[in-house]
């Protein structure tokens, strides 16, 4: 069998802000449009700053505008919608994305639903949710599109792989999911009452791994020669030693039998970001019935 495949999310995410930067430079040059991102925080959260830190970082390399809002983590529902309100009526902001989670008292589900669908562009608003369903959406989660992305980039035509989608989020397993449909794969999803996952796993050309749990897909279930993407990030302690971050699959097992694999960190992770730029681009040309430039890496 030939040697393991690691796929390079880092390099194709590089090639996607790159598009996005060009689509960026031409807006601007053309039709005098600059496209505007704002990223609301509610409270302090380490990880979540960091994440934050590198949206707004990305979102100015490529050339867009970004607004930073950074709230106390005793805010109330109530202002929080009154801020999304107001992001919601500028015409300088294309995108709105509210990092999660969110703090006890303030619900996540009514905070999507306060944001403008077309300035959606995390993708979750119930609207944009119900148009990917459909086979229409332009505003899809950014994750699964990066699983997607990274997916083509390595087998391209997808058409009629047997795929399986391990978890079944609203974020990651569901979209992801109908993503593949629309890529014609015969897809299962599979979940915590799913029986005999090894079995429906070996059976699969392409495994999604989004679950949550640490190196719960082992080599033994993996098809020879099936493409893994792993979406897990999952942080694991053993006494004595420093902490460590792995996915979903048991990624030494699974060198020795997949064809290719994202690693984590450095798989997945990437794409997401580059894949919100990309979706803030449309959302600010649609709202200005400006045509889509070239998006692709």
């Amino acid at each position: 069998m030939a040697k393991t495949q690691i796929i390079d999310g880092k390099t194709i995410a590089s090639r996607q802000r790159a598009a996005v930067a060009k689509a960026v430079a031409y807006l601007a040059a053309e039709h005098n449009l600059s496209p505007g991102l704002a990223v609301v925080l509610v409270g302090n959260d380490p990880a979540s700053e960091i994440y934050t830190r590198n949206k707004i970082a990305q979102t100015t390399d490529v050339g867009m505008n970004s607004l930073h809002e950074q709230l106390p983590i005793d805010t109330s529902e109530h202002d929080l919608l009154t801020k999304i309100d107001k992001l919601n009526r500028d015409a300088t902001v294309n995108g709105i994305l509210v990092q999660l989670p969110l703090p006890h008292q303030i619900n996540p589900d009514i905070v999507i639903n306060q944001i403008d669908p077309t300035k959606d562009v995390d993708g979750f608003h119930p609207l944009n949710a119900g148009a990917l369903a459909n086979g229409e959406g332009k505003l899809t989660p950014c994750t699964p599109q990066g699983c997607v992305l990274l997916l083509k980039k390595t087998i391209g035509n997808l058409a009629g792989a047997n795929a399986i989608v391990i978890g079944r989020s609203n974020i990651v397993g569901k979209p992801v999911a109908q993503m593949l449909l629309q890529e014609h794969c015969t897809v299962t999803i599979a979940h915590s009452q799913s029986q005999d996952l090894p079995a429906l796993c070996r059976r699969s050309d392409i495994i999604v791994a989004a679950a949550g749990k640490p190196e719960m897909v082992r080599g033994s279930w993996i098809k020879p020669g099936a493409v893994v993407i792993d979406v897990g990030i999952n942080r694991v302690e053993h006494s004595g030693d420093k902490p460590q971050i792995v996915g979903d699959v048991a990624f030494s097992e699974a060198l020795d039998v997949a064809g290719a694999i994202t690693p984590v960190p450095g798989g997945v992770g990437p794409m997401t970001i580059a894949c919100l730029l990309k979706n803030c681009v449309r959302a600010s040309c649609e709202q200005n019935n400006i045509p889509l430039p070239n998006l692709n890496p």
